[in-house]
């Protein structure tokens, strides 16, 4: 386990788990809720796991009381203190909860400041999420093909 999780969190996990971003399982929805990170203790943990970069983060969780799992994410390396709704960590967190919960189909909830709710399904090798989104950005993108001798485009348009 990590000290610094128990430091920056102000609580102590009951388990924290490293792949590509941290897990870190706490005992409630309510401790969940009531962390008040210390962000530059959690950009520490940078050197004490000995990661090289700084493209990683942090998913606190928690049995849910109205949803099967809770969770909030952290990437304060990465210049994110604390994403609203996260699908990444949901990649993670599914996996994790099917297991211990029994089940494929889950309701998740991120417990941050916008919030939001999850609807998740372990596939095995994959993870179906679905939801309702906030737009942050609306745009056309033109794509040229490399050897198109008519130099046609195409065009995505995000709706």
């Amino acid at each position: 386990m990590y000290p610094i999780f128990e430091k920056a969190f102000g609580v102590k996990p009951i388990a924290a788990y490293k792949a590509g971003d941290f897990l870190v399982l706490v005992d409630s929805e309510e401790t969940l809720r009531n962390i008040k990170p210390d962000f530059s203790l959690l950009k520490q943990i940078k050197v004490e796991a000995e990661i090289d970069n700084d493209n990683f983060g942090i998913a606190i969780t928690a049995k849910g009381s109205n949803c099967d799992f809770v969770s909030r994410f952290f990437a304060p390396n990465a210049g994110i203190d604390e994403d609203p709704v996260t699908g990444r960590a949901h990649c993670s967190l599914t996996p994790f909860w099917s297991d211990k919960l029994g089940k494929t189909k889950l309701i998740a909830c991120q417990l941050s400041k916008r919030g939001g709710v999850l609807f998740c399904e372990n596939l095995g090798e994959r993870v179906k999420i679905s939801g309702t989104a906030i737009r942050y950005l609306k745009g056309e993108i033109e794509i040229k093909e490399k050897y198109n001798n008519n130099k046609q485009s195409l065009r995505a348009t995000g709706e």
